[in-house]
């Protein structure tokens, strides 16, 4: 039997801050966009391309991306392509294809004005909630540190 596939995966930067919203039920949705720089070959190109794509986040992925994303950071998400349709302000029907976060690593530095534990190196977070890989300065931050010891013995 075939099965299907449909994966995405970026690293880029944000093109704008996100937007968070709540629907009807109460749930968390964000919206943000990404751009993807990619140079246009040829004898007409005179300057770069910058395609972007529009991701949606869900629930606490939705939150922790309003909370901790913004314009010009760099992000890897992971997700599914999904098409659907909707009516502008102008009542035109449209359709629009977007990429839906399942997972997501705040890549670069730590977030300006982020405390340790929300800085933005390295971490990871699903659609789930659960934070998948707990960086290094927080585990640091974590580990109790006798006050007795001797500085070299810290490990880091």
């Amino acid at each position: 039997m075939a099965r299907g596939l449909n994966k995405v995966m970026i690293i880029s930067n944000l093109g704008r801050d996100p937007e968070m919203r709540f629907t009807p039920s109460g749930s968390p949705v964000t919206n943000f966009t990404v751009a993807v720089n990619r140079n246009r070959k040829g004898p007409t190109a005179t300057r770069s391309r910058r395609p972007s794509g529009s991701v949606v986040a869900w629930d606490k992925l939705a939150e922790i991306s309003d909370k901790y994303l913004r314009k010009g950071n760099t992000v890897y998400v992971e997700g599914r392509l999904q098409s659907r349709k909707y009516t502008d302000k102008d009542g035109i029907e449209r359709t629009t294809v977007e990429i839906v976060a399942t997972d997501m690593n705040m890549l670069g530095g730590r977030a300006e004005g982020a405390d340790l534990d929300g800085g933005m190196g390295g971490q990871s977070y699903s659609g789930g909630g659960r934070q998948q890989a707990q960086p290094q300065r927080a585990a640091r931050q974590n580990s109790a540190i006798d006050e007795d010891s001797d500085i070299d013995d810290v490990p880091f």
